[in-house]
C-alpha cells in the first residue's frame, strides 16, 4: 500500500475518524478479529481501508456499521471526522438506554 493509491492503515482510519482514542486503541480494535471490512473478518492494523469500503464493529457497547466516504489526511477536529464516513446501522446500547437519552 502506497501513498496516493487510494488507501488507508486501518488503525490510522479508525484514530484519525476518532472511532477510537488513540492509536494504540485503534491498533487494538483493528487485531481482535471482531471488525470486518466488506463481510471479511480482519485480524492486522494494516488493513487497507478504501472509500466504499463497508466496516462492522462492536463499539461502545453496540455494533456499528459505517460506509467509508473518505480517507483523512490528518485527526482533525469532530466535525471534520464526521465527514469521512455514513453510519449505516446503530443497534441499542446493550444497557439499554438510547444515546438521545443522554441528553
Amino acid at each position: 500500500m502506497k501513498p496516493g493509491d487510494g488507501t488507508m492503515r486501518l488503525d490510522r482510519f479508525l484514530w484519525f475518524t476518532r472511532l477510537a482514542k488513540t492509536r494504540d486503541v485503534a491498533q487494538a480494535l483493528a487485531c481482535d478479529g471482531h471488525l470486518r471490512i466488506d463481510g471479511r473478518a480482519v485480524d492486522r492494523s494494516h488493513a487497507p481501508v478504501r472509500i466504499g469500503n463497508i466496516l462492522t464493529f462492536f463499539h461502545g457497547g453496540r455494533v456499528r456499521v459505517l460506509r467509508v466516504e473518505a480517507l483523512p489526511a490528518r485527526r482533525g477536529p469532530a466535525p471534520e471526522a464526521l465527514t469521512c464516513y455514513q453510519e449505516l446501522a446503530l443497534s441499542e446500547p446493550e444497557n439499554g438506554s438510547h444515546p438521545r437519552d443522554r441528553r
